[in-house]
């Protein structure tokens, strides 16, 4: 849809001055339609691209995720304001192609939402929570068959967008193929498979092996520590962040006892910060963090 077909198009001019009685989000487009003008936008905004604003999206949903997990509700408000803009230069960009425009965004996830919750929309069938996730890939599913069209019917692990972190990645491969019955029977059966990828990386450490052997049979050892935690309903994002913070805490409590001691972390021994270390395990489970 391009700016001829959408009222938005009218306000979105160059050298249009952004109104305050404006709707929030047309003066919002019209602000990055100046900030695109050939004729006095900005010249930065003007050399992007959308493979150039990509990994600014990518951060600004970090930072959406930072927000929310500090509870912090004006920086949610000001993160979200981020991501939102970013959603608006790539609707910029594609109007000025004659691609789309930002009325076709939204128009298209409107769509798509009623499409996906017709027990809300259409009729309402009862399913509660987990019966809404199973009709939702389902629905994913029939969309994927309509866009393979020509291209023959698609694979169960089509979609799967590569440019996920790869521990997201790994976990939507892993769900998908569990869908058809490609999986493991109990979380002690994939224990026993990370025994076996441990003993097979130790094989080939003591085989002094080149680095591409020993990167890949790293990387079976994390995608084995992916299906775990997902047989386990664990996000393994999470667990992991939750390992890094207390990584953290307890390196602190061993730089801050060395400190109070007159030491620094480079003139102790291994030992020593061992030592640390489990007096800081020590006091986080008195404290009721727990942990291992």
């Amino acid at each position: 849809m391009t700016s001829e077909h959408s009222e938005r198009g009218r306000v979105e001019r160059p050298g249009a001055t952004p109104e305050q009685g404006d709707s929030p989000i047309d003066r919002l487009l019209a602000i990055m339609a100046r900030l695109r003008s050939p004729e006095g936008g900005c010249p930065w905004d003007l050399e992007q691209t959308f493979a150039t604003i990509a990994p600014y999206t990518i951060e600004e949903a970090y930072e959406v995720a930072e927000a929310i997990e500090h509870g912090d509700m004006p920086q949610l408000k000001d993160e979200l304001g981020d991501l939102l803009f970013q959603v608006v230069f790539y609707a910029q960009m594609a109007r000025e192609n004659g691609d789309f425009d930002f009325d076709a965004i939204a128009s298209s996830i409107a769509d798509k939402m009623i499409r996906r919750h017709p027990h809300v929309f259409i009729e309402n069938d009862g399913r509660d929570s987990a019966g809404q996730v199973e009709a939702w890939e389902e629905t994913k599913a029939r969309e994927r068959a309509a866009k393979a069209g020509e291209n023959g019917e698609p694979g169960i692990l089509d979609g799967v967008a590569r440019t996920l972190p790869p521990m997201t990645r790994a976990l939507k491969l892993q769900n998908r193929a569990a869908r058809v019955g490609f999986d493991w029977d109990r979380p002690e059966t994939i224990l026993d498979k990370l025994a076996e990828e441990a003993h097979e990386i130790a094989e080939e450490i003591r085989a002094d092996a080149p680095f591409d052997r020993l990167e890949d049979e790293m990387g079976d050892v994390l995608f084995v520590c992916v299906n775990l935690a997902r047989k386990l309903n664990v996000d393994p994002e999470r667990a992991l962040k939750r390992a890094n913070t207390k990584f953290e805490r307890r390196f602190r409590h061993i730089e801050t006892q060395l400190k109070a001691a007159g030491r620094s972390a480079e003139s102790a021994t291994l030992d020593e910060m061992e030592a640390l270390w489990q007096a800081a395990k020590t006091l986080e489970k008195a404290g009721g963090h727990g942990g291992g």
